[in-house]
């Protein structure tokens, strides 16, 4: 399977893509907790359909030390018991950010004040941009079908 669109042979999708890896490096450089972070990017990755992002993340995420049971278990959270009550918070205001399209009222106010016990404001803020350039990554990688499974953990730094 091709790319519709060499992502990495476009001058502009280039020039996107630095500017979009640099807003990425302030959210990681963030006092979010790593682990959150790479939770949150393999939720909406998996949500989005974006194959190439969810392969990335979950790669980085098991290099970084991550579990292969909560892996596994990004995708049904709700039930899983392996999750802390501020990861489960984090993920409920992805899948709520994710699917502001589905929602009538976009993300809820219980879901933002669960996630306001967990997290300072700066964290708050980290989150919300987090799940931002998340979304802008699935969906470029969506609407060209980048393909999944060639990823190597840090290949782009």
């Amino acid at each position: 399977m091709d790319a519709r669109l060499n992502l990495f042979g476009s001058p502009l999708i280039g020039t996107f893509l630095k500017h979009l890896g640099s807003a990425g490096k302030v959210i990681s450089d963030s006092a979010l907790p790593a682990t959150t972070q790479e939770l949150v990017k393999i939720r909406a990755s998996q949500i989005n359909g974006c194959g190439f992002c969810t392969d990335m993340h979950t790669k980085d995420a098991a290099k970084a030390g991550e579990t292969s049971t909560r892996l596994n278990l990004v995708a049904v959270w709700r039930e899983a018991t392996v999750f802390t009550d501020a990861e489960r918070a984090a993920l409920e205001l992805a899948e709520q950010g994710t699917r502001i399209a589905d929602a009538a009222g976009g993300v809820t106010d219980e879901a933002w004040a669960n996630a306001a016990t967990h997290y300072d404001e700066e964290q708050l803020a980290a989150l919300v941009s987090i799940i931002a350039v998340i979304n802008a990554y699935n969906r470029l990688n969506v609407i060209v079908q980048q393909p999944a499974g060639d990823y190597q953990p840090g290949q782009f730094g």
